[in-house]
């Protein structure tokens, strides 16, 4: 209880003990490599008492994690206290986000974890998904709870070079939300300060492979609503898509049922064309007693070149 409270004063201050730099790796062929992760972790719930309660599936949550080691993730449905907790529990990790109810510790946060040792933040923020972006906690688009995304830029000190992460977690009940995200959230990347950077994009967007809100970061010639631009002119790579396009059974929203049947692909992860995808799967947990949260964490290892 103790160390929960000195990091959830620490998150909220956002200031952390300084520790002395690690050493670093350098890549030797001057590439940037990247292992990648989305989870939806699963707001702590006070209804759920068994083995889904949050006390009795942080080990879980951080098990998955250590197991993918990614060097930057994306988490999505956090609470202050869970963000505190996972904080706590990953303290090679520097952490990045807020609440969305109120741009501080109120409501579920979109947070971005990155490797203190290996990367320097060098800018990041928070917008709404909404008409009013800058304003915490808007929601104009008909959904009943504010989305938002979050992002940073970092410089990789292995190789030099400095890329862009966003994350995000669109609406689970409303299609025109998500269409109205789309364009907002692509307009955003496009304004990034420096556009030749490669950009990775995180998250759940509670839509899956084929509702044209997901296939417009591909590219593909959609009707968005109240969107004039019918395709986006700087397209990303779905990491899964490129590697397992045949692959039937994709599902990431498992329900806590802990199974992959079906095309429930949700979560997702896409990156800036150019780079190598070696490797992206859904990471399961053996049995259901075991699953650490209602989705699956996704993974992926890319190389820009």
């Amino acid at each position: 209880m103790r160390r929960f409270l000195v990091c959830l004063l620490a998150l909220a201050s956002g200031c952390r003990k300084a520790e002395p730099p690690k050493a670093v790796p350098v890549a030797a062929d001057r590439a940037l490599h990247l292992t990648l992760a989305t989870f939806n972790i699963r707001y702590e719930n006070p209804a759920e008492k068994d083995w889904r309660a949050w006390s009795n599936r942080i080990g879980r949550v951080v098990r998955s994690i250590r197991g993918i080691d990614p060097d930057v993730f994306g988490i999505q449905e956090s609470l202050h206290g869970q963000s505190a907790d996972l904080w706590a529990s990953l303290p090679d990790y520097d952490f990045h986000g807020v609440g969305r109810d109120d741009g501080k510790r109120v409501g579920e946060y979109s947070a971005i974890l990155f490797r203190s040792d290996r990367f320097e933040k060098s800018g990041g923020g928070t917008f709404w998904l909404s008409d009013s972006p800058e304003q915490a906690g808007s929601k104009t688009w008909g959904n009943s709870y504010p989305r938002v995304a979050t992002w940073v830029r970092l410089i990789d000190r292995a190789s030099g070079k400095g890329f862009y992460v966003f994350n995000t977690h669109w609406d689970h009940q409303n299609q025109h939300s998500r269409e109205r995200a789309a364009p907002l959230l692509s307009s955003r990347i496009d304004q990034r300060e420096h556009p030749a950077e490669p950009v990775v994009l995180l998250g759940d967007f509670n839509a899956t492979e084929g509702n044209p809100a997901v296939d417009y970061f591909t590219g593909k010639p959609v009707s968005l609503a109240d969107s004039p631009t019918p395709r986006w002119q700087h397209p990303l790579v779905d990491t899964y898509q490129a590697l397992h396009a045949g692959v039937k059974n994709r599902r990431t929203l498992h329900f806590w049922e802990g199974h992959r049947t079906g095309w429930a692909k949700v979560d997702h992860i896409l990156v800036s064309r150019g780079a190598a995808i070696e490797a992206a799967d859904i990471q399961i947990e053996k049995s259901r007693e075991e699953q650490p949260s209602d989705h699956f964490p996704v993974w992926a290892k890319v190389r820009w070149p």
